[in-house]
């Protein structure tokens, strides 16, 4: 007998399986080239590989403290002091979490009460709608134009408008994912503006914050003048050490902010990899030529990748940072259906990407977009490359 109510919760209504498992299993029924899904191909540094090894040798196997191993509270905090300049209380501002996506979760669901209004910028990491759904709260886009020639842009004016007397938060991420975006010292003043004025939390996904290439700086918002007291800035270990399967994220903010967060988190996962959190410890004490040699191969990569898409006849909209390209396919689908142009490019040429409409509330705004990840070894991004000369020429 068929249940009455639907097993999936009103909340969850239109959020089914991620367009990452769709395209990533695409990926391995046809044997493409997965340049879809953002996750590397190659190790990370021998030192933090080596520490979890003799981490997990030694029985560091149990669950570690509720935030997280001291050691690893004190390097993220150290961390941020030697890069940005913000001082933080190892024991009362900063939290180890399961990844970054889980330090946005307990950030969502421990600060917002139901109805409540959160202002993101579209299009945006998948997870953002569905954690702000899960909190009760609504979600409100600012779109990022793509700009021709260059990346993408937004409209102080369309920031201003979204503001209303249920917006509570604004949730920031830079470098940003799917457009590659890296948000100027101007535009974030010009967020941390809004925030002030309206005394709203911001909630600043940083994950990406060591691949940013030349002519770009990654700022945090929380070092302008007001906005330490307001923002919880959030990051994790698997990009900058390739180390994404260990799911090592983290939060820093003032105590009330991560206080929040904790007690959200506590019920999600409570506590998880306990040798990896010394080995990313070990990561965040590398020296600064390992940061800047880590943007510089990627940012090589990049440049491989864009090449390749341009030739293809994509216009590409350049990317600042990140593992994340975008294009326009209408220059070779005419009906600039992103959706159909993924699902079929594995089989035509042996290439996965991503549609960008599923990172949009607005689906028509991403329509025309495809993301492309550049984060894969030279060789694989040049046999990549090889294959989508074949949609310019029009060969299989």
């Amino acid at each position: 007998m068929s249940p009455v109510r639907p097993f999936l919760s009103s909340k969850l209504d239109g959020f089914g399986t991620t367009i990452f498992a769709e395209m990533s299993a695409l990926a391995v029924a046809t044997g493409a080239i997965n340049l879809g899904q953002g996750f590397p191909d190659t190790d990370g540094p021998d030192v933090v590989l080596d520490t979890a090894i003799a981490q997990i040798r030694s029985g560091n196997n149990q669950y570690p403290p509720g935030r997280g191993e001291p050691g690893l509270r004190a390097a993220i905090a150290e961390h941020q002091q030697r890069f940005y300049g913000l001082t933080y209380d190892p024991d009362t501002e900063v939290l180890v979490t399961a990844g970054a996506t889980e330090a946005l979760a307990g950030a969502l669901l421990g600060m917002l009460e139901t109805g409540d209004e959160v202002i993101v910028f579209e299009p945006m990491y998948d997870s953002y709608q569905a954690g702000i759904a899960l909190a009760g709260a609504r979600a409100v886009p600012v779109l990022l134009r793509p700009v021709p020639g260059a990346g993408y842009g937004f409209h102080p004016e369309e920031l201003n408008a979204a503001v209303t007397e249920r917006t509570r938060m604004i949730l920031l991420n830079t470098p940003h994912n799917p457009t590659g975006k890296v948000f100027t010292r101007d535009e974030l003043q010009i967020i941390a503006d809004v925030a002030l004025a309206h005394d709203l939390w911001v909630v600043a996904d940083e994950v990406y914050e060591h691949l940013v290439f030349a002519g770009h700086e990654h700022i945090s918002i929380a070092t302008l003048a007001g906005m330490a007291d307001r923002t919880l800035v959030v990051s994790s270990g698997g990009k900058t050490f390739h180390t994404t399967g260990w799911k090592i994220g983290w939060a820093c903010g003032p105590a009330e902010m991560v206080t929040a967060t904790t007690t959200a988190k506590q019920f999600l996962t409570y506590v998880n990899g306990s040798p990896f959190q010394a080995a990313i410890a070990a990561g965040l004490g590398l020296p600064d030529q390992f940061f800047a040699g880590l943007a510089a191969d990627l940012e090589a990569q990049r440049d491989l990748l864009e090449q390749g898409l341009r030739a293809a006849g994509f216009e590409v909209y350049r990317a600042d940072g990140t593992y994340f390209t975008t294009v326009d396919i209408r220059p070779l689908r005419a009906d600039g259906d992103g959706m159909a142009f993924c699902r079929e490019l594995p089989g035509l040429i042996g290439v996965v990407a991503v549609p960008n409409q599923v990172f949009y509330m607005n689906p028509e705004h991403g329509r025309h977009l495809v993301r492309f990840a550049c984060c894969k070894r030279p060789e694989v991004i040049a046999q990549a490359v090889e294959r989508l000369r074949h949609l310019a020429s029009g060969s299989r």
